[in-house]
């Protein structure tokens, strides 16, 4: 089983930028296409970016193409998501998710395509 832990959340200003970190470790981290998703306080948990499991491929939610980048580094196990110009809408637990199905240039943005879940990272957008 792979374990799945986020980190880099916070309480930001709106403008600010904010990098969310998902440590993978257990399984081999390049096996794993990778995602985030966020759930803000009474609403569904939605998607926000995916990354294949070479890298080569990205996929973003409409409310955050051109001011976020998700990114991996497989020698610290790690996949990245960097956000820019945080709004007050951007608040929500941030979750971290992977999954060994899928080919390794494909993406997804529906939770039903992943399988392993972190406990998520909280994060603050001040207006």
């Amino acid at each position: 089983q792979v374990q799945l832990v986020e980190s880099g959340g916070g309480l930001v200003k709106a403008g600010d930028s904010l990098r969310l970190s998902c440590a993978v470790s257990g399984r081999t981290f390049r096996a794993y296409a990778m995602a985030w998703f966020r759930q803000a306080s009474g609403k569904e948990r939605e998607f926000v970016a995916a990354i294949s499991k070479a890298g080569g491929a990205t996929l973003y939610a409409d409310f955050v193409k051109g001011r976020s980048t998700i990114s991996r580094n497989g020698f610290e196990n790690t996949v990245y998501m960097r956000l820019n110009s945080l709004k007050s809408e951007d608040s929500a637990i941030y979750y971290c998710a992977a999954d060994a199905t899928m080919d390794s240039s494909d993406t997804s943005r529906f939770e039903g395509s992943y399988d392993s879940w972190g406990q998520g990272t909280q994060v603050t957008v001040s207006s």
